[in-house]
């Protein structure tokens, strides 16, 4: 299959991509590295790399922002940089990246625990994840020429755990190669609409 992998460059994205690798072609897209360049806050970016990528198998997205920060001090504007990146910014992918699939293809996104289990400072986070889950389970419903959309919901990952233990007191760290399979059952089971939770 020929694989294009959003934000393959990360923390969780260099270790699936690199599973990904070992039997098909993949292709990484980041910000600022990768293959090709996208931001995804931007449909017109998310157009300019799907006509450099040309025909895909399976579209991964593993990216997207959001602001974590007290709620008392989140204004309008903070909660519009998880709006237009990692919800908006999700969805243009599904929208326009159909188009771009070939027959049978799948689309998986990627969210997180704090859609159901959040944690302090996540008020806009934890929105936004919910949102996806949303959204990929009614536009499921519709995508044609057999293509399917999941989603990928990951507690706090190993990779991670140093970096944000404080903000997660108590969560267990989930083990890379379970995350792993969240998205190979995405990209290869037949499953549609879901949300994969990997929470323990």
């Amino acid at each position: 299959m020929k694989i294009l992998i959003i934000g393959g460059n990360g923390t969780i994205g260099k270790t699936v991509a690199a599973h990904f690798k070992e039997n098909n072609e993949v292709v990484i897209a980041g910000r600022n590295s990768g293959d090709v360049t996208v931001d995804i806050a931007d449909s017109h970016s998310i157009k300019e790399m799907f006509e450099k990528t040309g025909k895909l198998d399976a579209i991964i997205c593993i990216a997207g922002e959001a602001k974590w920060a007290d709620f008392k001090d989140l204004t309008e504007e903070d909660y519009y940089i998880g709006l237009k990146s990692k919800l908006m910014g999700q969805v243009n992918l599904v929208r326009i990246g159909k188009d771009y699939l070939n027959s049978n293809g799948s689309i998986t996104l990627s969210t997180g625990i704090l859609a159901d289990d959040p944690v302090v400072q996540t008020a806009s986070a934890a929105m936004v994840n919910g949102g996806i889950h949303s959204f990929v389970q009614a536009a499921a419903l519709e995508l044609e020429n057999g293509i399917r959309l999941n989603v990928v919901s990951s507690g706090m990952v190993e990779d991670a755990y140093e970096k944000y233990r404080d903000y997660f007191p108590g969560h267990n760290p989930i083990p890379m190669k379970k995350v792993i399979n969240g998205y190979v059952r995405s990209v290869n089971g037949k499953g549609n609409g879901e949300v994969i939770r990997i929470y323990n």
